[in-house]
C-alpha cells in the first residue's frame, strides 16, 4: 500500500490543521494507521494511532489537543491537530500496517509501510 500524507503548513500557536493520509494501490481495510513526527535533530516519535476496529491511541503531549480519525470509504485517515504549539513543529509522517494481535501502535519499527511526511511549522 502507498501512503500520501499532505496537510501541513504554517500556522500561528493556537492554530489549527488537519493533515490527511491517503492510501493508494490498496485499500485500509484491515491496516492499523499511526502518526509520527520528527523535528530537526530528534529522533522520530509516535503522535497517535488508529486501529482497524476504531481503537484510539495518543502520545500524551497531544491528548486533548490531537484527534485522529478515519474515513474507511475514502481510504483516509486525518490527524485534527488544534491548539497548536512552537514545538508541534515537526515533519508529520503517517505509517500502515496490518492491524492483528500484538501490533504496539506505538512503535515505529511496527510499520512496513510509510508515507514521504508533511512539514508542519507552528510560529510563535
Amino acid at each position: 500500500v502507498q501512503l500520501q500524507a499532505s496537510g501541513g503548513g504554517l500556522v500561528q500557536a493556537g492554530g489549527s490543521l488537519r493533515l490527511s493520509c491517503a492510501a493508494s494501490g490498496r485499500t485500509f481495510s484491515g491496516y492499523a494507521v499511526g502518526w509520527f513526527r520528527q523535528a530537526p535533530g530528534k529522533e522520530r516519535e509516535f503522535v497517535a494511532a488508529i486501529s482497524w476496529s476504531g481503537g484510539i491511541y495518543y502520545t500524551d503531549f497531544v491528548k486533548g489537543r490531537f484527534t485522529i480519525s478515519r474515513d474507511n470509504a475514502k481510504n483516509t485517515v486525518y490527524l485534527q491537530m488544534n491548539s497548536l504549539k512552537p514545538e508541534d513543529t515537526a515533519v508529520y509522517y503517517c505509517a500502515a500496517d496490518t492491524d492483528h494481535r500484538g501490533l504496539r501502535v506505538g512503535l515505529k519499527m511496527e510499520y512496513e509501510y510509510w508515507g514521504q511526511g508533511t512539514l508542519v511549522t507552528v510560529s510563535s
